[in-house]
This record gives structure tokens, sequence and C-alpha cells, in this order.
């Protein structure tokens, strides 16, 4: 009787969890009509089909989508690239001033970003870079770099040595060694440092708004959907579809890259 007790309220709980994702995806299918009449129900009367592309086309969705996606998926490379080289480094070299150099990098990660945006937004201006995609880009990498750095660095100390040693063995140069043997040895990581960073990207609404502001056609979702909302009229039905059409991407990431996240946590954890 206990155990059937907790199933239902677990149920009740996840219900409750899921419902405001089950509302979007029904109102999205709803006539603006159908909305304002059915309130919180999440069956649309009539299936609206064609509000996905009233969304992509005519709410300009599709080059918010276009422009997340270019940002998103050169952030996560460039992370990627970046903080497994540092991570390997600090994990097999040992330097003087190591610690201390950790220990700095380490207290960067502490501030918040509403403390570092003026100077930020300085050299990005200075740079020539403001109301571009690589300045959104740039500063992603930069604000990923340490979290990732630190991820990849314990990752790779629960390697074993012999394998670089072996690789050492057969003619392996640097080079060799980290792309064609270190590298693939971490998809696992890879992949699911690649997964949080995708998903802090795509997400990110204060940088994108920041250093785009002056070209609102390379707004990303995020800023697409509030500057949608905040027009003199909203048509809740296109902006749920756009909220929908946000949230996939996410969603596939994720189911592709999750049998990796476990392993990779793990393996940080030990270290």
């Amino acid at each position: 009787m206990r155990r059937a007790f907790t199933h239902i309220m677990l149920l009740g709980f996840g219900f409750a969890y899921v419902y405001p994702f089950l509302w979007a995806v029904g109102s999205s299918l709803k006539s603006p009509i159908d909305f304002l009449d059915t309130g919180l129900g999440l069956k649309p009367t009539t299936f609206m089909w064609d509000n996905y592309v009233k969304a992509w086309d005519q709410a300009s969705f599709g080059t918010y989508f276009l422009n997340t996606l270019i940002i998103s998926v050169t952030t996560v490379a460039f992370v990627l690239l970046l903080t497994a080289m540092a991570g390997f480094a600090l994990a097999r070299h040992t330097f003087p001033g190591k610690k201390a150099l950790i220990g700095v990098v380490l207290a960067t990660f502490l501030l918040p970003h509403g403390y570092t945006i003026i100077p930020v937004f300085d050299i990005v201006k200075a740079l020539g870079l403001l109301d571009t995609l690589w300045s959104v880009i740039l500063v992603q990498v930069g604000g990923g770099l340490v979290f990732g750095t630190f991820m990849f660095m314990a990752y790779f100390q629960t390697m074993p040595r012999e394998l670089e040693e072996a690789a050492r063995v057969d003619g392996a140069g640097y080079n060799t060694l980290f792309f064609r043997v270190i590298l693939p040895l971490s998809r696992p990581m890879a992949a699911t440092l690649g997964l949080f960073t995708f998903i802090s990207s795509w997400n990110n609404f204060f940088l994108p708004l920041v250093f785009t502001l002056g070209k609102p056609e390379l707004r990303t979702l995020g800023v697409g959907l509030y500057a949608f909302t905040s027009q003199t009229s909203t048509n809740w039905t296109l902006l749920c579809a756009g909220a929908i059409i946000s949230l996939a991407p996410i969603v596939v990431v994720f189911i592709v890259a999750q049998r990796y996240v476990v392993d990779a946590i793990a393996g940080a954890v030990k270290a």
C-alpha cells in the first residue's frame, strides 16, 4: 500500500513537472481563438500544424534558429578543443607555478558574469566585433574554458600512463599522441562537456542580447522570443511554436549524448 502511494505521488509530481511543456506543445497547435477558449487545456480543438511554418517564416524564428545553431555549434567546437589541450597539459605535466596558475584560473570561475560584462564589452568593441555573431561566440568560449579545462584535467588523470608510453615507443610525437590516442579515448568527457556547453550556449540570453543589440537580424532564439512578446500584439500560438522549436535541438542532443554523461562524471569524480 505504501509503495503504491509512493508511485502515485511520484507520478503526480512528474506530471506537474512536465505539464508546462505539454501545455506549450498543445498550445502551439491551437488557433488564437482556441487558445483563449481552452485556457489550460492540453488538447487543441483543431490541430494547426501551419503554426510552426508561420513561426519559422513570418515571425523570423528560422533566422533566430540559424543564428543560435551557428553560435552554439561553433562555441562547442572551440571549447572542446581548447579545454582538452589545456586539461591534458595540466594533467600530465609539472611546471613551476602550476598550483598557483590553477588557483588563479579557478578564482576567475567564481566571478559573477555581471561584474565582467563591462570590460568584456569594451574589449569586443575595441576589436571591432560588436554586433556580430563572433562577439557572442568568443565571449561564450571564454566563459566555458575554466570549467571545461578542470573537467578534462580530472578525466585525463584517470587514464593510465602506459597508453602514452606505448604510443611513444611506437614513435608517436606529442601531436599524434594527443589527437590520435588521448582525444579519442576522452570521447565520454567530450560528449558530456559538449552537451553542457551546447545547452548553456543555446539557452544563453544575456550575452546575445548585449552583443547583438544593434542588429535585430542577429538575434538568437532566446532574445527573439523575448522581443516577440514585447511587441504590441502577441500571437501566443506562434510564441509557443517558437518555444518548442527552441527546445527541440536540446532534447535531441541530450538523447544522443546522455549515455556518455554518467561514465564521464564518474571518471572525473574518481580523480
